[in-house]
């Protein structure tokens, strides 16, 4: 169920959807269309891949099709992302703290001195390069 519940929200259109269910208790499909540049059979497509996802609910009265939000597999995506957070969280924790204990010198800050021999000048610069051994030339063909 978290696969189809983040392969859902990978896509920018159904997470505006979403967005637009979360403003209100529920919303018409037509309603949900109104501010999208795309046709309502599309819309259709973006709400069955919310709904197979369990993100939707849809309830039909007479002629109109209403959505609304279901909260359980958002709970189960914000659960799953917590513990890689709190993770994430505490091994940053552990390197700050191991940087701010042990602070790396100053004189290894700055970039070693350079010596004259490597200061070249622009016109020694390309032969300063690294030179291509050359190698017998293969064979031609003649007309």
């Amino acid at each position: 169920m978290l696969d189809r519940t983040f392969a859902a929200l990978a896509d920018p259109t159904r997470r505006a959807l979403l967005a637009r269910l979360g403003d209100k208790e529920s919303v018409s499909v037509s309603e949900l269309a109104q501010p999208f540049a795309m046709s309502l059979p599309a819309i259709m497509k973006h709400l069955d891949v919310l709904s197979d996802a369990g993100l939707i609910a849809r309830e039909k009265t007479g002629r109109t099709v209403a959505c609304r939000l279901t909260a359980k597999p958002m709970e189960q995506a914000t659960d799953w992302l917590n513990r890689y957070q709190r993770f994430w969280s505490e091994n940053l924790d552990r390197l700050a703290a191991f940087v701010e204990e042990d602070p790396w010198p100053a004189n290894q800050m700055s970039p070693p001195p350079i010596s004259r021999r490597d200061q070249a000048s622009p016109s020694r610069a390309g032969s300063m390069r690294a030179r291509r051994k050359s190698t017998p030339p293969g064979p031609t063909r003649k007309k």
